[in-house]
């Protein structure tokens, strides 16, 4: 296997870890509207992902350096060609991170609940438009032979990418729910497990329609096998949810997203951008990597720094492992 080979696999890998991770994360702060019923709760939902959603976001910033470094011209094509929706992430992400450190600087109602709107649309928006990125990228998008982005915005709006992002939209909400469930106690993780069942529902029908879709038009024997695991992932989720197995439903929810953005990938090999064009103007590992030398110096980089990062991570979601409730939220000062 071919170093580029192994970088389009790195990136992949980074692109599942950052969606398995900071997709619980959205979900939880969409249901900050969806479930929660007073302040109290809302920071609950807050508190279960407070001391990790910085860390889950260096999963994103590494992906989008590994591309940059390994692959320079599906980052400029990607970037440039999809200017604007990145553009929305970014600022997104950006208000985001404000949010959760602004929401409780002065006591006032109308500061934290404005605070807790920006919370509930920057994890809304960015789950959405993330399926709607990959689905345009595994569709293919009008490169020219220059290998330069020729279409616009509404391009990017066709009904294959809007139900990749009504997917994400809706798996992220449900991993979230689950999320939700698995580390709070009393009436709200009862009324987590509820919503995630129903979440769960619409979350197969889209899921499904979306694969087999993708199925049929670029898939192969391993995204088949890819898919079959997402699909009964999934379910499984639901089942273990049903019965009150949070860590489990949890777990095979992770499942689902992880095998479905494989799946992605696996559609794409040895492409990193296809071109509905011409194509034989993709972008594909080889056109757009970055020289041999380059993907050497970054493995031997990647392989002493990866798990460092990883051991670290592990260890803040060990230390903030327990549950909460309603009962651990101490009033406010006045």
């Amino acid at each position: 296997m071919e170093l580029h080979d192994v970088w389009f696999v790195l990136i992949a890998v980074l692109w599942i870890g950052y969606f398995f991770l900071e997709g619980f994360d959205f979900g939880v702060g969409i249901l900050t509207k969806l479930l929660a019923r007073d302040r109290t709760e809302k920071r609950v939902l807050i508190n279960t992902i407070g001391p990790v959603w910085d860390g889950n976001e260096v999963w994103l910033l590494t992906a989008g350096g590994a591309t940059f470094a390994a692959f320079p011209e599906w980052y400029a094509t990607l970037f440039s060609g999809f200017y604007l929706p990145l553009l929305i992430i970014l600022l997104c992400l950006i208000v985001r991170g404000v949010a959760f450190e602004y929401r409780a600087k002065r006591p006032e109602e109308n500061w934290q609940r404005n605070w807790e709107h920006a919370l509930f649309w920057t994890s809304l928006i960015p789950a959405f438009l993330w399926g709607v990125a990959f689905g345009n990228i595994v569709r293919g998008v009008k490169i020219d032979k220059n290998f330069e982005y020729v279409g616009n915005f509404w391009d990017l709006l066709n009904p294959y990418a809007l139900l990749g992002g009504l997917v994400t939209l809706t798996l992220f909400t449900f991993h979230g729910a689950v999320f939700a469930a698995l580390k709070t106690v009393g009436d709200i993780r009862t009324r987590a497990r509820s919503l995630a069942l129903k979440l769960g529902l619409v979350t197969a029908v889209a899921a499904l329609g979306f694969l087999i879709w993708t199925q049929t038009n670029h898939g192969d024997g391993w995204s088949l096998a890819a898919m079959l695991v997402a699909v009964v992932a999934l379910l499984a989720a639901i089942g273990a949810n049903q019965i009150g197995r949070e860590g489990w439903a949890f777990a095979f929810s992770g499942v689902t997203i992880v095998a479905a953005v494989a799946m992605l990938f696996l559609t794409l090999f040895p492409n990193v951008m296809p071109s509905t064009l011409n194509p034989a103007w993709s972008l594909t590992v080889t056109n757009a990597s970055s020289s041999p030398y380059t993907l050497k110096i970054m493995t031997w980089c990647a392989g002493i720094a990866t798990p460092l990062v990883l051991l670290y991570q592990s260890w803040t979601y060990w230390v903030f492992r327990k549950r909460i409730g309603t009962q651990h939220i101490a009033e406010p000062a006045h």
